[in-house]
């Protein structure tokens, strides 16, 4: 019994390419999520320049 020889492939090509999708209306903008995370770095650097967090009582 002879087989046929199967075709050659490079490695890491699959026909397919990475499509980048489109934010959905309601998402933030990389940007507002970026400018967020930085705001939320100062608060937290702001919390301990002041003594740590306090714990509220409930």
């Amino acid at each position: 019994m002879t087989t046929s020889e199967l075709p050659r492939r490079t490695p890491g090509t699959n026909g397919r390419s990475h499509a980048h999708l489109a934010p959905t209306p309601s998402a933030p903008s990389r940007a507002l999520r970026l400018r967020a995370a930085a705001g939320w770095v100062r608060f937290m650097r702001r919390a301990e320049a002041e003594g740590g967090l306090r714990e509220v009582k409930t």
